[in-house]
């Protein structure tokens, strides 16, 4: 296959490689569902042979990250969407027989979701193969030829990547290009079909104000504060293991990580003490020198996190360390934060790291008011058991998605539509709606024999008028 990775490319080289896939795209048509499926099942392949390589990688970028975790929040995702695809996209590709109005009865309507060209993919660096490979399988299964651009700041991830899909697909229906911010800005700026950018808000406005230049419709996973809210009196140690779980998956780097916790006043205490102890009993022997836990990508986000920490003490707040740091390898063991106000630092911006805040609420509805005066986030988690106070909090908040009684896992549901809402996204993908993110659904009538429209033309007359009455009755 001809080379499908290109590094230090400039503008113009982006140009020539989005000129050939759309000449392609153009040229061969859309593929059949058993070229899809050939597709998704080499790219897998590419994928799991290089197993080894890309938990090493993952290690080499982040400093410290268990290979382990890596394949469970990395490969098993990536893997079982992709076999989902495969065995959903017959139907998903199947024309869609649609009403035909009583006076057009003997016409026929469907629609058809037909590719929509090519698609610019840019992946973060919390995640970099799963956040890259996945859209890119999506786009592949649509139908598409596509674009990938991974993180610069994992660069051994990166190459991983351009090897799998240099191996798996010729130039012409999926590149990987490799650079920096500014190429990242002029990725952003072509005329691609449709462009999905996962990361930050702040970039995430940018992607799209560049894309507006081209009316290229775009699908933006970003992030945001994800809170936690709990039922007053609901079972503190099963709450505080699975937020502990959330929270430290990664070392916190997760765009739906709980961010802060709302609990009942009279709550706090027993679900700090529990919090301890369930972060004590996933990492037994530490943070510093564990090989279970992942570290800071980076000294400018350790050193961001732990000015968080302390902005948040010298406003008063109490500061629960629970291991041992290390500033030389960017490990920050987890911290959590008691007697929380939303004028700290800590509560103005995603936290993105093991750093948890605590508030209290006294009443059900003061913890929806905080969360509705903020951005909406990205996930919303609710542990409790009472029905009436869930459906509350579901119908009075806005969230992209949500876990009922756990965190993390409505990511990993392959039939649940993944994406923001507001600030923290625009459209969604994962199974189904990703196929349909990536597709034009174009509706299509034939005319049959006889139908009101052909009573409806000039030269008019009373004939006009009764039927026109009479539909309109």
């Amino acid at each position: 296959m001809s080379n499908t990775v290109s590094a230090n490319v400039t503008p113009d080289d982006l140009r020539r490689i989005l000129d050939r896939q759309r000449a392609a795209f153009v040229n061969d048509g859309p593929p059949v569902l058993k070229q899809r499926r050939a597709d998704l099942r080499r790219l897998k392949s590419e994928i799991l042979k290089r197993r080894t390589d890309i938990t090493h990688a993952l290690k080499t970028d982040f400093g410290q990250r268990s290979e382990r975790e890596s394949a469970i929040v990395e490969l098993i995702p990536l893997v079982q969407s992709i076999n989902y695809m495969i065995c959903h996209l017959g139907q998903w590709m199947k024309p869609e027989r649609r009403h035909v109005s009583a006076y057009f009865r003997s016409g026929r309507s469907w629609v058809i979701h037909q590719p929509v060209g090519v698609v610019g993919i840019i992946a973060p660096w919390n995640y970099p193969l799963s956040l890259a490979l996945v859209p890119l399988a999506t786009a592949i299964a649509a139908g598409n030829r596509a674009m990938v651009k991974p993180s610069e700041l994992t660069p051994a991830t990166s190459a991983v990547i351009g090897q799998i899909v240099q191996a798996a697909f010729a130039s012409e229906q999926a590149s990987v290009v490799t650079g920096d911010a500014e190429l990242g800005a002029a990725f952003s700026a072509l005329p691609f079909d449709h462009i999905l950018f996962t990361g930050s808000t702040a970039v995430g406005k940018k992607v799209a104000a560049a894309a507006a230049n081209n009316l290229t419709p775009v699908t933006l996973e970003l992030g945001g504060k994800s809170p936690v809210v709990i039922e007053p009196g609901f079972t503190i140690p099963l709450v505080a293991d699975r937020v502990a779980f959330g929270k430290l998956t990664n070392a916190g780097q997760t765009c739906i990580a709980p961010d802060y916790v709302l609990v009942h006043e009279a709550d706090q205490h027993a679900f700090a003490t529990a919090y301890q102890a369930a972060v004590e009993k996933l990492h037994p022997g530490g943070y510093a020198g564990s090989p279970d836990y992942t570290a800071i990508l980076n000294q400018h986000h350790y050193e961001r996190l732990t000015a968080l920490v302390r902005d948040a003490e010298e406003q008063g707040a109490r500061v629960i360390r629970m291991g041992s740091d290390s500033a030389s390898s960017h490990v920050l063991a987890p911290v959590l934060l008691l007697g929380v106000t939303a004028e700290m630092v800590v509560m103005q911006q995603e936290i993105f790291g093991p750093v948890l805040p605590v508030l209290t609420y006294r009443t059900l509805d003061e913890a929806i008011a905080f969360i509705n005066a903020r951005p909406r986030p990205l996930a919303l988690y609710y542990f409790g058991r009472k029905r009436a106070d869930r459906d509350r909090v579901l119908k009075r908040t806005v969230s992209g998605s949500v876990t009922i009684n756990g965190t993390l896992l409505h990511y990993a549901q392959d039939d649940l539509p993944f994406g923001g809402v507001g600030d923290s996204g625009i459209g969604a993908y994962h199974g189904k709606e990703g196929f349909m993110t990536l597709t034009h659904p174009r509706g299509i009538y034939r005319q049959g024999r006889f139908n009101a429209a052909t009573l409806l033309k000039p030269p008019f007359g009373k004939l006009t008028d009764a039927i026109t009455n009479f539909i309109l009755r």
